[in-house]
């Protein structure tokens, strides 16, 4: 019987790391949400992505040394693309719609990328795995309401973040089996500071060494947020870290009412509590799976 890898056996130590990666994550969104419109979305997510540039320098150093291998060039084009548009839309909607309400709509992200993997990958996409993601799009609805509320720009604008940002998600699992994960994330910080390049120059405004500094900890902070998220990957199975991220809602709508004012609606809670049960439920059956496919059992259900 195989057993499973040792360094997932550590479930406190993987749940500490993914509640520093909640943590660092919101406070990128306070810092974007500080920043308000006062810039644009596209000039902003430039000069996030360029700090990021600036940190991962030493990697992109190493790829143009070794180079890439053949075939990947296109997908990392393509990835930087729809990543640009992705972050752009999250840029505008973090400015003008409530934090709680950006993250809770963001955790529609694993839901499109279950889609789009069945659609694209072949990945089965059975009864029980349909039944969530039908609960998650439900959850969704309760976090908007349309017909008793506005549906803003912002509300649109962080729907499209949630699908590029899956879509740029379905390329990264295609270049992870391709090349090393560090290049992975050089490579999508080089591409979308080009990508973004134009559309920065376009609406470029002048900005202030606060508004850069502000920025760069902006940079800081999503970059510790994938580093933390990482060692909880590597600690414990998604089926212990992924409940986790509900708390970023939570931190979040704390912060939105302590700092902007922002009202605490309910519906949003939970909306997004349903969002992430979902995917929770999805995650468990995945772990599950795969745990059988490692030592199988009699009579193993698949989704």
């Amino acid at each position: 019987m195989t057993t499973a890898p040792a360094d997932l056996g550590r479930p406190v130590e993987g749940v500490l790391w993914m509640l520093l990666t909640g943590l660092c994550f919101v406070a990128v969104n306070g810092i974007v949400r500080h920043l308000g419109t006062e810039l644009p979305a596209a000039q902003s997510a430039f000069v996030r992505f360029a700090w990021g540039v600036v940190f991962l320098a030493p990697s992109l150093w190493m790829v143009a040394r070794n180079g890439l291998p053949a075939g990947t060039a296109r997908l990392f084009g393509w990835r930087g693309l729809v990543h640009t548009a992705a972050v752009v839309l999250w840029f505008y909607a973090m400015a003008r719609i409530p934090i709680a309400e950006v993250i809770a709509i963001g955790y529609l992200n694993p839901v499109v990328v279950t889609i789009g993997a069945a659609l694209f990958f072949g990945e089965a996409l059975k009864a029980r795995r349909i039944a969530a993601v039908l609960v998650a799009l439900l959850g969704a609805m309760i976090v908007l309401r349309p017909g008793l509320r506005e549906v803003t720009e912002g509300h649109w604008a962080q729907l499209g973040a949630a699908v590029f940002f899956a879509a740029s998600y379905l390329y990264a699992k295609r270049l992870s089996q391709l090349v090393p994960a560090g290049t992975v994330v050089a490579m999508l910080s080089l591409t979308v500071t080009l990508g973004l390049l134009p559309l920065a120059i376009w609406v470029w405004v002048p900005m202030s060494l606060v508004q850069l500094g502000w920025l760069g900890l902006v940079a800081g902070f999503a970059t510790a947020a994938h580093y933390c998220m990482t060692r909880a990957f590597r600690a414990a199975p998604l089926a212990v870290t992924q409940p986790v991220t509900f708390l970023q809602l939570v931190w979040g709508t704390i912060l939105g009412a302590a700092l902007f004012g922002e009202a605490v609606d309910p519906w949003v809670i939970a909306g997004g509590a349903v969002i992430i049960g979902a995917i929770s439920y999805i995650t468990w059956r995945e772990t599950v799976i795969k745990r059988r496919q490692v030592t199988p059992t009699d009579g193993a259900a698949t989704l």
